[in-house]
């Protein structure tokens, strides 16, 4: 065979090849079991509500144990598979009232979401971790929707002193695949044994549970191998989280469906670090994949 013949011969195979290639589609990146709901955008993250229809339930006081009831917020379509499940506590001397807004927020992106009362409003913080595993137990083992939930991916969030109590519960829980703690408020200012990807969402101008004091030290105590960010809200008081906020939202978000959904589309939210009018501060330990 001439090596003008094997010259065409080789060409030809090349060609064909990239003509099947073509007709087949290349290859698909394996797919993530745990993505929920469509590729997410700026605006589909910022919207009030996500692309799953949710219902809710009462859990009684009651009816439980380890902590004192609270709200359940779920998708009613289960043809994608089980969620992720998140428990937030509220503050000190508050109800569930005042994360409530988060609770449909949240599980309109794919989520069970149980917001909880504690057992007493003055319960300090590890108290309030206890009892947020305490309703991610409830919500795995024996709730009405536990059938909806991956009791493997298990996230928890909480304001001021919930904030510090979901700090507690990581350091109790290492198997948590995120926290995100708000205005956080605890004694203890070293998390240096802490295991789960954090985002701690400090404001500015709080008074109650001051950065300097608070969330900066927090974050900065984590371990340096760790998933964390850290954002500070700019003109922000301690309750800026407690009602509707798009910048707590859009960032809890992403958090948790990067880390409890395993979900790298929403990865392009956090990384690089955010920036805007909205934005004092942000801190991370960029890349997360």
């Amino acid at each position: 065979m001439s090596v003008l013949h094997q010259t065409w011969r080789s060409a030809l195979a090349t060609t064909l090849i990239a003509a099947i290639v073509t007709l087949l589609g290349a290859p698909a990146r394996a797919a993530n079991p745990y993505e929920r709901g469509p590729a997410p955008t700026t605006a589909s993250i910022e919207a009030t509500r996500g692309p799953f229809a949710i219902a809710q339930l009462t859990v009684a006081r009651s009816s439980v144990s380890g902590f004192g009831g609270g709200t359940v917020y779920y998708p009613t379509d289960t043809s994608a598979g089980t969620f992720g499940a998140v428990a937030i506590s509220p503050g000190f001397t508050a109800s569930q009232s005042s994360v409530s807004w988060l609770g449909p927020r949240i599980a309109s992106q794919g989520f069970v979401v149980i917001t909880i009362d504690t057992l007493s409003v003055y319960d300090q913080p590890d108290a309030r971790g206890t009892q947020l595993l305490a309703a991610l137990d409830y919500l795995t083992g024996s709730s009405a929707v536990r059938t909806r939930i991956d009791a493997t991916r298990l996230g928890v969030m909480g304001h001021s002193m919930g904030g510090g109590g979901s700090l507690a519960a990581s350091r109790t829980r290492p198997a948590l695949q995120a926290a995100v703690p708000l205005a956080p408020w605890h004694t203890t200012k070293s998390w240096s044994t802490d295991r789960v990807p954090t985002l701690i969402i400090g404001a500015e101008s709080d008074t109650v549970a001051p950065v300097a004091s608070h969330a900066e030290p927090f974050y900065t105590s984590l371990p340096s191998t760790l998933d964390k960010a850290y954002l500070e809200l700019n003109n922000a008081s301690h309750s800026a989280p407690t009602s509707a906020n798009v910048t707590v939202a859009k960032y809890s978000i992403s958090w948790l469906k990067r880390f409890i959904d395993n979900d790298t589309r929403y990865e392009q939210f956090l990384c690089p670090a955010p920036s805007g009018s909205a934005i004092q501060e942000y801190r991370d330990t960029c890349p997360h994949s």
